[in-house]
Parts: C-alpha cells; sequence; structure tokens
C-alpha cells in the first residue's frame, strides 16, 4: 500500500492559485460583476478561504451590498461561521453595517446566531455602541438576555466596552420591563 496522507491538502497549480486569489479579492472589493461571472460558471457560493471565511463573510464584512445580495441570492448560507465561530451578521455588526446586516436578516440569518463563545449579534453592536444596529436586531427578534459563556449579556458588553450609548439603551429597556 503506497504512503497516503488522506488530511494532507491538496497540491494546487499557479493557475488554480491564481485563480482562487481573483475570486477572494473580488469578495473583499466588492466586484458583483466579476463574482457573477464567476458564479455563472460553477464557483460554489459557500466557497471559503484558508480561514473559513466565505465570500459571503467577505462581501458582508467590508460593506458591499450589490455583492452581499448577489451572493444570497446565488445560495450562500447566510449562517456559515469561519473557523473562528463568526457569523457574516456578527461581522456586519462589528462594522456596523445596517443595509448590510438587513440583507443578511431577510435572507434568513440567525439574529441570535453564536459560534462557541456564545457571543450574539447584539452583543457585537452593544459592544461597539451600534444603537440602529441594536434597535434592528430587537426588532428582528433578538434575545437581549442571551449570555456568552462568560456570562456577559448585551448590556454588560456595551458596558464592558465602555459604549454609554447602547448600555443606556439596553438599561432602558430592562426598566421598561420591570415596570410592564
Amino acid at each position: 500500500m503506497p504512503d497516503e496522507q488522506p488530511d494532507a491538502a491538496p497540491a494546487f497549480d499557479d493557475e488554480t492559485l491564481r485563480l482562487a486569489a481573483m475570486v477572494f479579492q473580488a469578495a473583499r472589493s466588492g466586484d458583483a460583476e466579476r463574482m457573477a461571472d464567476f458564479l455563472a460558471k460553477g464557483l460554489p457560493p459557500n466557497l471559503r478561504n484558508d480561514k473559513g471565511d466565505s465570500l459571503l463573510m467577505l462581501a458582508s464584512y467590508h460593506g458591499h451590498a450589490d455583492l452581499t445580495r448577489l451572493l444570497l441570492e446565488s445560495g450562500a448560507d447566510p449562517n456559515l461561521m469561519n473557523d473562528k465561530g463568526q457569523t457574516p451578521l456578527a461581522g456586519a455588526a462589528f462594522k456596523g453595517e445596517m443595509a448590510i446586516a438587513r440583507l443578511l436578516l431577510d435572507h434568513g440569518a440567525a439574529v441570535d446566531g453564536a459560534g462557541p463563545d456564545g457571543r450574539t449579534p447584539l452583543m457585537m453592536a452593544a459592544m461597539f455602541n451600534r444603537t440602529e444596529l441594536v434597535d434592528l436586531l430587537l426588532e428582528r427578534g433578538a434575545d437581549r438576555h442571551a449570555r456568552a459563556v462568560d456570562g456577559v449579556d448585551a448590556r454588560g458588553a456595551a458596558a464592558t466596552m465602555g459604549a454609554a450609548d447602547t448600555e443606556a439603551q439596553l438599561a432602558r429597556l430592562a426598566e421598561r420591563d420591570e415596570t410592564d
């Protein structure tokens, strides 16, 4: 039996590596026209790079709404996590990308989708003082009482990061709950 290494990464020729670089650069730069061509030729919409970042993760993280829409309409999974357990919606919350967050939610992104650390998109939005995103996520059903593995909820995450606006926003909601 020959020496086989089933877990070894396959060797790719230079042309394949150049094509992969072009595809992922198109995702990062928002080149929807070029990506549409790649997809029409059979490129899988859930293709991922060596860090597990999908084309959708890269497009949405970099704020490219047209490309995000194209990928979603081509079957990209809005809940596909990268190797760090991050979702495209969490990335949009981190970056403050309202239009992207709406697109992802409209195409089935889990509003409370969290990786192994338990951090939800709401926690990310709260941590970085993204009040509009907090409103959007709550309107779409985000659980503001959800806790990350470390026991911190969205309000606690905001407090830890010094995000005064979102901390106050979430405190007002908690007060409203107490009076209802």
